[in-house]
């Protein structure tokens, strides 16, 4: 029985029952170079941790997956709030090429917080045969928030990996993971334990 306040109530996910052959690893929204940016000092170390995930990914044969902002100008809602950014077609709705995007990786356009809300990543899971998410990327509390609540209701295992993740515009990065780790089961590792994994 799970009780409120139970510490361990997240082991949903059991890292040793993890079968490689069906995990894939989700960026979500880790856009552009960063670099000389007035984020760079938020955003700049957790792609380069991210980096390394994606190479241990493409090495092991474990499904790399982007899901980029695309927005829509004049359309989008999300612009109302948080004015224009990830325009759909220009340089910052791109995958970083700090993360070496490669031509067998997959991207997903979403013009939502969600990878999932009316996009075809759950189609490609499917196909994909996969049943547990390696999650990474910014904002913790916004767009990887709601990508993994999505994925929970999906009924996917969910691993966050902490450094590879970023908060800069609500919350914190602390909360945020808590969070996830609370109402959705994820298992919160840091890099090298997620490439440990992915190595197998």
């Amino acid at each position: 029985m799970i009780m409120l306040g139970d510490e361990n109530n997240n082991d949903l996910v059991n890292l040793d029952a993890i079968d490689r052959a069906k995990c894939a690893l989700l960026v979500i929204d880790e856009l552009g170079d960063p670099t000389g940016g007035p984020l760079e000092a938020v955003l700049l170390p957790s792609i380069l941790q991210t980096a390394k995930l994606t190479t241990a990914a493409r090495a092991a044969g474990v499904p790399v997956i982007f899901t980029n902002d695309a927005h829509l100008p004049g359309i989008d809602r999300e612009l109302a709030l948080w004015g224009a950014h990830g325009i759909a077609g220009t340089p910052e709705a791109q995958t970083s090429p700090l993360l070496d995007p490669q031509p067998t990786d997959y991207v997903v356009e979403k013009r939502r917080y969600s990878g999932f809300f009316q996009t075809g990543l759950l189609l490609l899971l499917n196909e994909l045969g996969v049943d547990t998410l390696i999650c990474c990327g910014m904002d913790t509390n916004i767009c990887v928030k709601h990508t993994v609540a999505d994925a929970y209701f999906n009924n996917f295992n969910i691993i966050v990996v902490d450094d590879a993740t970023a908060t800069f515009l609500v919350g914190d990065q602390e909360s945020g993971l808590d969070y996830m780790k609370t109402c959705y089961a994820a298992k919160i590792i840091d890099t090298d334990a997620a490439v440990k994994l992915i190595e197998g």
